[in-house]
């Protein structure tokens, strides 16, 4: 049986049982279970703090899970990144007052509040500046204020909060983030890891892509299938009204209507565009 970890709260917890439910996943009905047994996909879903899922599945004690990119580099747990699940995107970032600081070399010898000491001490080092890392858990934002800090090294979504308490990031970004499928380093094969990846691969797609399906006349259907090539090329089905055929592909989501109005400029006629749940390519 698959033993899958899952963010119980925070940034990360929404996406994380959406695109689960959406794979075929048995939801969690009420926020205070902790554990979810699904019988039909032969899989129990453990949901726990984000930080703490890479430390669990690094163990052993469970077979994959999901947590944040920037959680997983802080940990410090045996654990590889399996697949990129596209949400919960942010950036890790130096914040200071303005006109404080420039860039990281100005931090040499200072005092660097953040919740994620791992992965801003791995940074220093890589760029050799000696600073002081002063861990907190959580609302490092504060710490400046308060004197404990000289400059912050946070999560950054949108930056509303840094800027309520008078902060601007500065340099580059320290790393950027987003929700990852995570398993032991050097684990077996698994039926159920697999099969999860397989469904997860084709949320995805599913979320990218959408069906086109449209009537055109025969002499044109080069120009139709340049602009919808589809995957392995698109299905081109004769009409009942000769000369005509009708075609279905799948095109990415960002610009299906552009395609739709080139198609209509070659006289593409009955363009429908749909949703796709799922795929598998």
């Amino acid at each position: 049986m698959l033993r899958l970890a899952v963010p119980n709260k925070g940034a990360l917890a929404e996406g994380a049982q959406t695109i689960l439910k959406e794979a075929g996943y048995r939801p969690r009905r009420d926020s205070k279970e902790l554990v979810v047994v699904d019988p039909d996909n032969s899989c129990e879903l453990f949901f726990l703090r984000p930080k703490d899922i890479a430390v669990y599945v690094g163990e052993g004690t469970l077979d994959a899970g999901i947590t944040g990119r920037d959680m997983l580099h802080d940990s410090g747990a045996r654990v590889e990144e399996v697949l990129p699940l596209g949400f919960g995107r942010s950036t890790f970032r130096f914040a200071a007052p303005p006109d404080g600081f420039a860039s990281v070399a100005d931090l040499k010898g200072r005092r660097i509040a953040t919740a994620y000491a791992g992965l801003l001490e791995g940074y220093l080092a890589e760029q050799g500046v000696d600073a002081r890392v002063i861990k907190l858990d959580g609302a490092v934002e504060t710490a400046i204020r308060l004197g404990v800090a000289d400059a912050v090294a946070d999560v950054v979504e949108t930056g509303t909060t840094l800027r309520n308490m008078g902060l601007q990031v500065f340099g580059e970004p320290i790393a950027r983030s987003e929700a990852v499928l995570i398993r032991p380093v050097g684990a077996a094969e698994d039926q159920g890891v697999g099969q999860l990846v397989r469904r997860l691969q084709g949320v995805l797609v599913a979320r990218d892509y959408v069906m086109i399906d449209y009537d055109i006349r025969a002499e044109r259907i080069e120009e139709a299938i340049a602009l919808t090539p589809g995957m392995e090329g698109p299905t081109v089905s004769p009409l009942h009204r000769e000369g005509w055929v009708a075609v279905r592909a799948m095109v990415p989501r960002k610009g299906h209507q552009q395609v739709m109005d080139q198609l209509w400029e070659i006289g593409a006629k009955a363009i429908l565009v749909t949703a796709i749940y799922a795929a598998r390519l």
